[in-house]
């Protein structure tokens, strides 16, 4: 296979490789999150009843987006690492088993949706707005190959370094859910359905893009061709061991959502789950550079890794925490600023001042939970890269499910501290997390560098 420009930017500086891959991610994912902010924004002026359904949803959504982000993750992780080997038959051959197991894992998402939505929705806390909840997800879960696709194909588009063509379909994706959502909502009068049937159909304007440049104009690095396709359970293996705990990092984002949403209810009631519901809105978009320059980093230590190249490696670990920490510091300087505007601008379809002020509240105490993400994130996301995907989930599950659910629960109730105690415990338990994952991710470029030196003597 002839190396193109994406490929010949990506195994040289990590740092232009990083620039390059990260900023226009950024800004994708940016707009994407937007989307699912206009979702929640529109969805807010039928009442507090089905934005608080909508949050108690949103994490099987995530969950499903996990699934196909954890594909990717396992797929961009293998790749990257053929590629670093100059093994370039085999990435393709990698990539088609990724879509192999990507239309496995969405059949059996739909299985479960069809006969399991509604009990699981009730044992997550939403059964006083199970008929919204249940109206939003069926939908997701009947179309879950739509919603999880895009994530697995981008990620084979970012693999190649071509930036351009894994971020402009989130684009698309995003302006068409912004149109659609008032029209689907309130012209059609299909209330929570038409925010639901807007996201799979922007999500389905951004599959067929991605399915066209494959498959029709065919001027991809990697190809989704199958002659290149020779059953390997040694590919699944190696895919698998990085997707399977990246999924269940996402799966593990969505419990700690779970966990968060049933102490605040405990603690506070309905109302306070759907302004906690719009504040993770924004905990989410701070968490975006951490994301958008993580997937980055898979790609990049993975060929360094491949390529057994340690200065490039610790490059990569040390510019990526330290680009993702500023530009999370400089988000969560302007939501802490501007809390007030911004919940109030959210909120005016309903225009309920108690809702707005408490909202600012909120918003204003949980942009420190995002503050040090960045240290602890880089290490799961280098840890993908080189393919090591169980220590990335054990950290992960250290840092968000046990410090951060384990400190909420008893600063609230053992403590006495109460809905202020869920905030503060979920913040001292990230950060307390993140930079153990830091530290674990320094040593093991210090083994990495052993390793190096003894190939080159």
């Amino acid at each position: 296979m002839e190396i193109n420009k994406n490929i010949e930017s990506i195994i040289g500086d990590p740092k232009k490789a990083i620039n390059r891959l990260a900023y226009p991610t950024i800004l994708s994912m940016l707009l994407m999150y937007a989307n699912n902010l206009i979702d929640s924004m529109w969805v807010s002026g039928l009442g507090s009843g089905p934005l608080a359904a909508l949050g108690f949803m949103s994490p099987l959504y995530l969950v499903i987006i996990g699934f196909g982000v954890g594909i990717g993750a396992g797929a961009n992780s293998l790749i990257s690492r053929l590629i670093g080997a100059k093994q370039y038959d085999e990435s393709n051959n990698a990539a088609i088993h990724s879509i192999v197991l990507a239309s496995i894992v969405s059949i059996l998402i739909l299985l479960i949706g069809v006969f399991f939505l509604r009990d699981l929705l009730i044992l997550f806390g939403a059964s006083e707005v199970i008929d919204f909840a249940m109206d939003y997800g069926m939908i997701i879960f009947l179309t879950s190959y739509i919603i999880l696709f895009p994530a697995v194909v981008s990620s084979l588009f970012r693999a190649e370094g071509d930036i351009r063509r894994s971020a402009v379909p989130l684009v698309v994706n995003a302006i068409l859910n912004m149109v659609m959502d008032p029209i689907f909502i309130y012209y059609f009068n299909w209330g929570i359905k038409g925010a639901a049937i807007a996201t799979v159909l922007s999500t389905l304007a951004n599959l067929l893009m991605m399915l066209y440049w494959y498959f029709i104009k065919r001027d991809t690095f990697i190809k989704l061709s199958l002659k290149y396709y020779h059953r390997k359970m040694e590919i699944y293996k190696e895919i698998l061991l990085v997707s399977l705990p990246a999924s269940c990092e996402e799966v593990i984002y969505s419990i700690v959502a779970i966990c968060f949403n049933y102490l605040i209810f405990i603690t506070a009631g309905t109302m306070e789950v759907a302004i906690f519901t719009v504040v993770w809105r924004f905990v989410s978009i701070g968490f975006l550079p951490c994301i958008a320059i993580g997937v980055s980093t898979i790609t990049v230590s993975g060929i360094a890794y491949g390529a057994r190249n340690y200065e490039n490696f610790k490059t990569t670990i040390n510019y990526s925490t330290f680009i993702s920490f500023i530009i999370t510091l400089i988000i969560c300087a302007i939501f802490f600023v501007f809390a007030h505007p911004i919940s109030e601008g959210f909120n005016f379809i309903n225009g309920n001042p108690q809702m707005i002020e408490r909202t600012a509240e909120v918003l204003r105490i949980m942009v420190f939970y995002n503050l040090f993400i960045p240290f602890g994130a880089t290490a799961a996301y280098v840890y993908q890269g080189v393919g090591s995907g169980f220590k990335s989930l054990a950290l992960t599950i250290l840092r968000e499910l046990i410090l951060s659910v384990f400190f909420a629960y008893l600063f609230a109730f053992p403590l006495k501290m109460g809905i202020f105690g869920v905030y503060l415990g979920a913040i001292i338990g990230m950060i307390l997390g993140s930079f153990i994952g830091f530290a674990c991710i320094k040593l093991y470029e210090r083994s990495f560098k052993k390793v190096c030196e003894k190939i080159e003597s």
